[in-house]
């Protein structure tokens, strides 16, 4: 499997640190670099057109949102 960051994570121990805190900043930094979700998305082969039609439906609901951000709040 390919990903595109093929970037190692390094967390270093500083003294007096114990070792559920630097599991806690490993898991952090994991979180920050989204290397997990990167690997969930190239975990299946999606087709060419299954990727368009995500790609057109994230854009038209950013569109949506960008257009009326107060109308989320508004109640009706």
């Amino acid at each position: 499997m390919c990903l595109k960051s093929t970037m190692t994570i390094i967390v270093k121990a500083g003294p007096g640190e114990s070792s559920d805190e630097v599991i806690r900043k490993f898991k952090k930094k994991v979180l920050q670099e989204q290397i997990l979700t990167e690997f969930k998305e190239k975990e299946f082969y999606k087709k060419p057109s299954l990727l368009k039609k995500e790609k057109m439906a994230e854009l038209k609901w950013k569109r949506r949102n960008k257009r009326n951000p107060r109308e989320r709040w508004q109640k009706h």
